[in-house]
This record gives C-alpha cells, sequence and structure tokens, in this order.
C-alpha cells in the first residue's frame, strides 16, 4: 500500500506529465504548493515507486514519467471528478436536441464533436437501422408451409426474411396477426419491436389469435432484424499533434491499426459493458494501440445497450476530462435515441 507522501507525489507526477509531456524531475514537484517535502525526500520517494513499478525512468532524463501501472492506479484510485465548463456543456448538449434525419449523421457529429472537444481520436459505433421505424408489415404465404415477413420502414427499407409455418397457424391466425402489427406498431423503431409485443401487446395476441403462441415463435426472429454495425472515425490526424506519436514508425503503426478497423471493432464489441471503461496501454490488447489509452462509453435505447463511443489517445492522456466528456455525450446520446 502506497503511503500518504508517494500518492500525493505520484497524483503530481501524473498531472505534470499529462500537462508538459516531459519527464518530471524531484526539482519542479518541491515547487508545487500542495508539495512540503524536500527535494531529497521527494527523490527517495521517487525512486521507491519506481521499484514498486509506478514510475519509470527514461533513459536520457533524470526526471520520471508514470508507467501503465502508475496510469492505472490514478484512473481507479485517484482522481476526482471534473466539471465541465459553460461552453463545454453547451456543445456536448448539442446533440441531446438534435432531429434525427438519418443515424449515420447522428454518429458523424457525435465523433466530430468529440473529436474536437479532446484533439484525440473519436470512434462511434452502432447500426445505421437504430432509427428505422416501422411503416407496414406484411406476411406473404408461400409453398411448402414457409412464408415470407416483409417489414418496410418509414424511408423506404426493407427487411424480408423466409419463415416456417407451424402446421397448426392458419390464414385467419396470419390476417389477425398482421392487422394487429400494422395497428399497433406503426412507427415503432425496429429496435424496439420485441420489446413492444412483450410488454404491451401479448394480450392482444392471446384474445384474438388463435395460435398465438405459435404464430408470436414464428415472428421472433424476423422482428430483430440483424443490425449491422459500423464503425465511425474522427479527428484521425489529431494524433500527429501529440508528441509520442513525433516517431514516424509508431504514428504508421496507429494509423494501420485505425485504417484497418477490423481489430478495433472486435475489440469495441468485447466492451459492451454499462458505464465507462477505460483501456490503458496494453490492456487494450491492440499491439497497434499499446502506447494508447482508448475511454469508451455505452449508449442505449431505454436502457438497452445499441452502441459505443469514445476517444484513442496517447496513456499520457487527460484522464479526469475525458471521462467527463465521454460519459456526459455517451448520456446525451441516449436522451436523444430514446425520446426520438
Amino acid at each position: 500500500m502506497l503511503t500518504e507522501r508517494q500518492l500525493l507525489i505520484l497524483h503530481a507526477i501524473v498531472d505534470d506529465y499529462v500537462r508538459s509531456a516531459e519527464p518530471v524531475g524531484s526539482r519542479s514537484i518541491s515547487k508545487r504548493a500542495d508539495v512540503q517535502f524536500s527535494s531529497a525526500t521527494i527523490r527517495n520517494e521517487m525512486a521507491d515507486l519506481e521499484e514498486l513499478g509506478f514510475l519509470d525512468k527514461p533513459h536520457s532524463s533524470a526526471g520520471r514519467v508514470p508507467s501503465q501501472k502508475g496510469y492505472r492506479y490514478y484512473v481507479d484510485h485517484l482522481l476526482s471528478p471534473h466539471r465541465l465548463t459553460v461552453a463545454e456543456r453547451s456543445r456536448l448538449s448539442t446533440i441531446a436536441s438534435a432531429k434525427i434525419q438519418a443515424i449515420e449523421e447522428v454518429f458523424q457529429e457525435s465523433a466530430r464533436i468529440l473529436s474536437e472537444m479532446t484533439s484525440y481520436v473519436s470512434i462511434v459505433l452502432g447500426s445505421e437501422l437504430l432509427n428505422e421505424r416501422l411503416q407496414k408489415i406484411q406476411i406473404v404465404p408461400l409453398e411448402g408451409m414457409k412464408a415470407i415477413v416483409i417489414l418496410i420502414s418509414e424511408t423506404g427499407h426493407i427487411e424480408n426474411h423466409i419463415v416456417q409455418l407451424d402446421e397448426h397457424v392458419t390464414t385467419e391466425d396470419l390476417e389477425r396477426t398482421v392487422n394487429l402489427l400494422n395497428e399497433r406498431l406503426r412507427g415503432v423503431a425496429f429496435s424496439q419491436l420485441q420489446q413492444k409485443i412483450h410488454l404491451e401487446l401479448n394480450h392482444l395476441f392471446k384474445a384474438h389469435v388463435r395460435n398465438y403462441k405459435q404464430v408470436l415463435g414464428m415472428l421472433e426472429p424476423t422482428l430483430s432484424p440483424a443490425i449491422t454495425e459500423k464503425l465511425i472515425f474522427s479527428g484521425r490526424s489529431n494524433l500527429m499533434e501529440q508528441p509520442e506519436f513525433q516517431d514516424i514508425e509508431k504514428m504508421r503503426m496507429v494509423y494501420k491499426a485505425l485504417e484497418e478497423e477490423t481489430l478495433l471493432y472486435d475489440w469495441l464489441k468485447t466492451q459492451h459493458v454499462n458505464g465507462l471503461n477505460v483501456s490503458i496501454g496494453n490492456e487494450n490488447q491492440l499491439k497497434a494501440l499499446d502506447e494508447c489509452s482508448i475511454v469508451t462509453a455505452s449508449f442505449a435505447i431505454n436502457g438497452q445497450h445499441v452502441g459505443t463511443l469514445g476517444v484513442i489517445g496517447p496513456t499520457r492522456m487527460e484522464y479526469r476530462r475525458m471521462l467527463k466528456v465521454v460519459d456526459s455525450l455517451s448520456k446525451n446520446m441516449s436522451k436523444l435515441l430514446t425520446d426520438h
């Protein structure tokens, strides 16, 4: 366990290094108003922190820099809440009051806001079908006890699925089902069709469709359209402004990982957790990004996860502010999508 003095010095070194990008020496720490120790005492504590793995010492400098372990301890134990400025709150709130025309535009605007506010690379992972709403459903019987279920959205997007009919389902069952669905689900988002049926329409099916269990079982997979997610980036060039990536080879590796997208996409798919997530250095298990940190948060519709947004920057990241910005934007995205 670190002593109070070690915690104070670790906190000061992370803050100074994040701000300056230069190794931090004992002399500069001793000049801080919140540090009352001599340079000799600070040097001894820095040596102990280095031995414990919280600090690294670059060969070319007498100063220290936070290690990955040091950043992790800082994020988990030393961060205090960040208060956004009025201008930052106003910028982040624009997404919550946006009028949705196309969901991809919302994702692109969110990514642009994040990259502009953080000067890092921003990412948004979500589906373009999130705001598609049902205009009409048709069920057309086919030969061989099959039928085709057709979902038509308000924008003209069509999803169709061939289903196997249960032997007990009659033509009358199908007609009543289509009438109920078109009467009750018109204007409902594709992503909410299943939830709407289970919570609000189950009793109607039970009352009006003789073989309602078989009909609902048949329709269930068709009312959850396969949603292909898209990964959107903004601000790739921002990384070139960071001192850590002045090395051409490092920059090339990061750019290649961002251009290929697949590895990052697969990794983000494993991060479908509620709340904020901070991955520091090689914690993200993406070798090309092992000198980067990734802060992500999920956004949801009625509490159900539908996408992820976040920022990618150097491990020397302004974590306190990044967590607040990413968290606030994800909540505004959730409000926009839920209220729509």
